[in-house]
């Protein structure tokens, strides 16, 4: 295990105060995809990294159309033609925020405390990019450098959070732009600040949403309770039928492809420092639920999961109208893991629901383009090994391999890229990403930095001897 880079290490941490400025000045940007007000913002986003890129030192950067909110689209050629080529993939779009939730700040008045920066974005992904972009400077800085030592492009889109509709028919459209040895994923969370945990996989998503129809118009439960089809309590019935009693998912065929975790996984798994209590209170779940005969740890990492995500029916913003309904909806998401396919499991779930439903009801199921197969790191590959090597030089200690329960658009750059991907990401389970008070910490990004700048160097070797 190599020892860390004392010029490497003070980078970031010498300049602290100016990298949190920065960062804090991303988040004030409500870039907000999924409300059509916050458009311009998006787009205020984007120029706003352009900016930041540019300053940095790329060469080339660009603002790709994809008919939808924007992508940052930047390369910056290593001295030498015959590097390597890594490609970056995070994004600068963010969720949603109701100020009436937050307790710490106003979701885009960013705030530092206690060694955390308050504020939607700062951790899901604003603070993801801008570790790479610390990373790089601290690489240069280190080594003298002019240029990085592996040539390096950075796509960073703007719909990530509303599905990526656009991404993939972009990427096929860019092939030749994008091409690179090795893809690095940022929009993953590290297990804890203290383990040298990599990441080497994520779980796929089918994402679903559930229209059933009963009456042809909402009726007063008076002249029709007992005898009219109610479709809100056949989404209920349905959906409780998706499990069973032990928690197993109910499609058929559902778990014929999962695979089983390999040796490396089983280790991980078992030499993470779990500990249910902190769990609880560091993601605030409660209790502990799920499938039967399966750790915590897998059940978020190696395991499929169903999950209701919405349910509405009725009145939900007024005051009941006692009425039968006519209309009832839920939004499902499936996470798969290897090797499920996600078309595989959209036709199961169809079957299942054609074949569950009472007579006497319509329903319409449909889902999102925007699906993603499950991936995992090829466990030999070199660019693994560099990323461990990484981790474990800023860290001081032996890195483990972890999955991460999310999902990440992983599978479908792995193949139109045609290159494996690693994943690693700043953020931490407790950073309350889609949630009220998101936060990420500071020492998060200043640990992701350093790790950043050691793999830049070591991906250049590492990835000409595996040609």
């Amino acid at each position: 295990m190599q020892e860390p880079d004392p010029a490497v290490h003070d980078y970031p941490y010498d300049r602290v105060g100016p990298l949190l400025d920065d960062l804090a000045a991303w988040v004030r940007i409500p870039s907000v995809s999924a409300d059509p007000a916050h458009e311009r913002d998006v787009t205020r986003s984007a120029r706003w990294l352009q900016a930041h890129l540019l300053e940095t030192g790329f060469t080339e950067v660009e603002e790709w159309d994809t008919h939808g909110l924007q992508t940052v689209f930047a390369c910056w050629p290593a001295e030498d033609p015959d590097a390597p080529t890594v490609l970056v993939y995070s994004h600068h779009d963010v969720r949603a925020a109701k100020d009436q939730e937050w307790q710490e700040v106003a979701p885009f008045a960013p705030a530092l405390r206690q060694g955390r920066m308050y504020g939607r974005g700062a951790s899901d992904a604003k603070g993801q990019v801008l570790a790479h972009v610390w990373a790089l400077r601290a690489h240069l800085e280190a080594t003298g450098r002019s240029a990085p030592a592996v040539t390096l492009k950075y796509l960073i889109e703007g719909e990530e959070e509303v599905g990526s509709p656009h991404l993939a028919d972009l990427v096929r459209e860019r092939a030749d732009r994008l091409a690179a040895d090795v893809v690095i994923v940022s929009d993953t969370m590290l297990w804890s600040l203290q383990e040298a945990a990599v990441c080497t996989g994520v779980r796929g998503s089918v994402n679903a949403h559930l229209q059933i129809r009963g009456p042809r118009r909402d009726i007063h439960s008076g002249v029709v309770a007992g005898a009219a089809p109610n479709p809100l309590t056949e989404t209920c019935r349905l959906l409780g039928l998706l499990h069973d009693d032990q928690d197993r998912i109910t499609l058929p065929g559902f778990y014929d492809t999962v695979a089983q975790p390999s040796p490396e996984d089983r280790r991980g798994m078992e030499e993470i420092r779990f500990i249910t209590d902190n769990w609880l209170e560091r993601t605030r779940s409660r209790s502990i639920q799920g499938e039967a005969g399966h750790s915590v740890l897998e059940r978020v990492w190696t395991r499929p999961a169903a999950e209701v995500v919405t349910l509405l029916g009725g009145d939900p913003d007024d005051p009941a109208r006692g009425v039968v309904p006519a209309v009832a909806s839920a939004d499902i998401t499936l996470r798969l893991v290897p090797d499920q396919s996600a078309d595989n499991v959209m036709e199961q779930l169809r079957k299942w629901v054609a074949e569950t439903i009472r007579d006497g009801f319509e329903y319409e199921l449909s889902t999102s383009n925007t699906n993603q197969d499950p991936y995992a790191t090829p466990a030999d590959h070199p660019a693994l090994s560099a990323l461990e090597a990484a981790m474990s030089r800023t860290l001081r200690r032996p890195a483990l391999r972890i999955r991460n329960g999310g999902g990440a658009p992983a599978a479908l750059l792995a193949e139109t890229v045609d290159a494996p991907v690693l994943l690693y990401g700043t953020g931490l389970p407790e950073d309350h990403w889609h949630d009220s008070d998101e936060k990420v910490e500071v020492q998060a990004l200043l640990q992701g930095a350093e790790t950043l700048a050691y793999l830049l160097e070591d991906l250049s070797g590492r990835l000409r001897e595996s040609r």
